[in-house]
């Protein structure tokens, strides 16, 4: 399995990651291209990606079905598309609030960002089909990683950023877990009740934030070992 530091450099690889048959080079091109997507997206809310197809696609989005064909193979590059579209969304979601709102601790910030999930969950069209992409493919969104592990990537792009991380695979390790654990108890919550079960979210941000916690001050106590060592052998 990859680390979150290896990722990075492969999502930059836009053949690798791109689902098109080919790029709309006209604005009407793109355009229909996205009515496909938020056609995807209704079908998905409405029956589920198993009744999903590139017909009814070409129906919802009224274009003909060569349409679809001529950018997309499958279905399946369809909702991989809509997936990539989700994460930019909510990539963008994140920074543009990382950018208005002020955040003293790094756990306010983590909230934010799980608040934004949520949100996308109660009102994107699609999003709670997909998600990620998880609910189709563990590998949806890189066919050489979990999905998961490239939105820690990202997730992880921004915290360290913003709240100056120390870089390193044990914050890698850290960050994947408390992804994949996290996002467990929101699938839970989504589960038990359409729009989110807010103690199960609350849930949720406190086991991300108490995990965290306790393996950044682990990282801390190490690396001021490391440092009183290096200083003894000096001596």
């Amino acid at each position: 399995m990859k680390s979150v530091t290896a990722l990075r450099s492969d999502q930059c690889d836009d053949d690798q990651q791109q689902p098109l048959r080919r790029r709309p080079a006209q604005r009407r091109s793109a355009r229909r291209v996205e009515r496909m997507l938020d056609a995807c997206a209704e079908l998905l809310d409405e029956a589920g990606y198993d009744a999903l197809s590139t017909t009814r696609i070409a129906e919802r989005a009224s274009v003909a079905i060569g349409s679809v064909y001529q950018f997309f193979p499958d279905k399946r590059a369809v909702t991989v598309a809509l997936t990539q579209r989700n994460v930019e969304l909510f990539i963008a979601r994140v920074g543009r609030r990382f950018m208005i709102e002020q955040y003293d601790r790094w756990w306010h910030a983590v909230d934010a960002i799980i608040d934004e999930y949520v949100d996308m969950h109660r009102t994107v069209p699609g999003f709670r089909a997909l998600r990620f992409g998880d609910a189709v493919d563990l590998n949806l969104l890189d066919s050489a990683s979990e999905n998961n592990m490239v939105i820690a990537a990202r997730l992880r792009e921004l915290l360290l950023a913003d709240f100056g991380m120390a870089d390193s695979e044990e914050l890698d390790l850290s960050l994947t877990v408390a992804v994949e654990a996290g996002g467990a108890v929101l699938a839970l919550a989504f589960r038990r009740d359409p729009q989110g079960a807010q103690p199960l979210i609350d849930e949720a941000k406190r086991l991300i934030r108490e995990y965290l916690s306790s393996q950044l001050k682990s990282m801390q106590r190490a690396r001021r070992r490391a440092g009183l060592e290096a200083v003894t052998a000096d001596r």
